[in-house]
């Protein structure tokens, strides 16, 4: 017989690990709701200017990003030094918070756009420290078998939030800007004004009151681990920047570690660029509404929902890096399969004028990124934990938030480049196979045992 894994054994560390599954479906919607499908088309909307949205969305998203890739590893080293987690994730809360309900204020009379981004910015560096610090303490729920199903269940969780949040929204509050219905073909709920648009700027403070009351768990019953040799917060501001320098001094000789922030650097760049430009991909080539659009967001949604679960499991029998290698292989081949899928044909067969083969073909290639992405995105912070040291576990994770960032632009620039000199949005998601095949590259030097990590939960 198997011998019970601590979690199973342990109710308070059971505890511990549903409230830090609390988070990932508290924080979600910031992602699902605000980046991509309500918010951003809405400052789209009112700025009626396609060209000018994307580059005002650019520049906060893009500062917001320069922000979080310069600090994140200063204060993550911090964080280790001082052995405390729980302050930081309490300041970016608020952040979250603050910065998600006060979008509500980005009405069409009376628009501030340089507000609205620095509210904007403020709520996504919240979400994105928190995720930093809330990371970093994965280890603590478990033994080197277990992190790999935790993580996929947390993800899983994530994942089902920002679709429920979703449907929440388009049903009963984000109306439509000519008939001021929503897609229930009702007014919005709660008296809203829909004239004002206010169903749709409900979005700032929904997303505020789901993070707020859906770390409620996390608060209650996550802690900080008592950590030997940790310091006073002060002394920690003082010597994070010289520990910092050390670690990254030691880098290059730590050559899995190294290997695996460059690996992931490239596939997760190209993971994003999926995500950005699989709408516009489909709205250009195969002449998609914002309906189908849609349709092929939650279809990607629920699969990364259902095979983030089933890719923990793998995980945990087999270890994160087989997991990383077939997702990365998966979703290179889906990149090339995208460039053949068009209105005249699919795959290379062609098709009657008025086919919905296209659509089918693309809908099933959506799933795959769903599916694929979520897998992909809970194995890679399980092998972050495998490669990093025990002890500077939220200055990895910085550093992973740094290495994320960093190249957060080539994607979307090598796309664009491809887009103009070939004149083909196909031939312009190209550079995507070649960001996957680097980041396949790169893993070959990557130790897929890591570290001898037993895990601080399995004590």
């Amino acid at each position: 017989m198997e011998s019970a894994t601590p979690s199973e054994t342990n109710p308070t560390l059971r505890k511990r690990i549903w409230g830090w599954w609390a988070f990932d479906w508290a924080s979600q919607p910031y992602n699902t709701l605000l980046l991509t499908f309500v918010f951003g088309p809405y400052i789209n909307e009112l700025l009626g200017d396609g060209t000018q949205a994307q580059s005002a969305w650019g520049f906060g998203v893009g500062t917001a990003g320069f922000l979080i890739a310069i600090s994140a590893p200063f204060l993550g080293a911090m964080a280790d030094l001082s052995g405390r987690r729980m302050p930081f994730i309490y300041i970016f809360s608020v952040m979250y918070v603050v910065g998600a309900f006060g979008l509500w204020w980005a009405a069409p009379g009376d628009f501030n756009l340089i507000l609205t981004l620095m509210l904007f910015a403020i709520g996504l560096i919240g979400m994105e420290f928190a995720t930093i610090f809330t990371n970093a303490m994965l280890p603590s729920l478990g033994n080197r078998e277990e992190i790999g199903r935790i993580s996929g269940t947390g993800f899983a969780w994530g994942y089902v939030g920002g679709l429920i949040a979703l449907v929440i929204m388009l049903l009963l509050f984000a109306e439509n800007a000519e008939t001021g219905k929503t897609l229930l073909g009702i007014d919005p709920i709660l008296g809203l004004d829909a004239a004002e648009r206010e169903g749709t700027r409900a979005v700032g403070p929904l997303t505020a009151i789901w993070f707020a009351l859906g770390m409620i768990p996390f608060f209650l019953w996550v802690r900080d681990e008592k950590l030997q040799g940790a310091i006073p917060m002060g002394q920690a501001l003082r010597g994070a920047w010289p520990s910092l320098m050390v670690s990254l001094k030691r880098l290059p000789s730590e050559r899995p570690l190294m290997f695996y922030l460059a690996s992931s650097m490239f596939y997760r760049d190209a993971l994003n660029g999926m995500y950005v430009f699989g709408g516009i991909y489909a709205s250009g080539v195969l002449g998609w509404s914002i309906v189908d659009v849609g349709i092929f967001g939650i279809l990607a949604i629920l699969t990364g929902a259902l095979f983030a679960w089933l890719g923990g499991k793998m995980d945990g029998a087999l270890g994160p890096k087989p997991v990383i290698v077939l997702n990365v292989i998966v979703l290179t081949l889906v990149a090339l399969a995208v460039v053949f899928v068009s209105r005249d044909s699919v795959f290379g067969i062609p098709v009657e004028e008025g086919s919905r083969a296209p659509d089918i073909g693309f809908y099933i290639l959506g799933a795959f990124i769903g599916a694929c992405g979520g897998m992909l995105q809970s194995a890679s912070r399980t092998m972050l934990v495998r490669q990093a040291y025990p002890d500077r576990m939220t200055e990895a994770f910085g550093l992973y938030a740094l290495a994320g960032k960093a190249t957060s632009f080539i994607a979307p620039l090598s796309i664009g480049f491809m887009t103009q000199i070939s004149g083909s949005q196909q031939i312009g998601v190209v550079p995507l196979v070649v960001l996957f095949l680097i980041g396949l590259v790169l893993l070959f030097w990557v130790d897929p045992k890591g570290r001898n990590y037993e895990g601080e939960g399995a004590l």
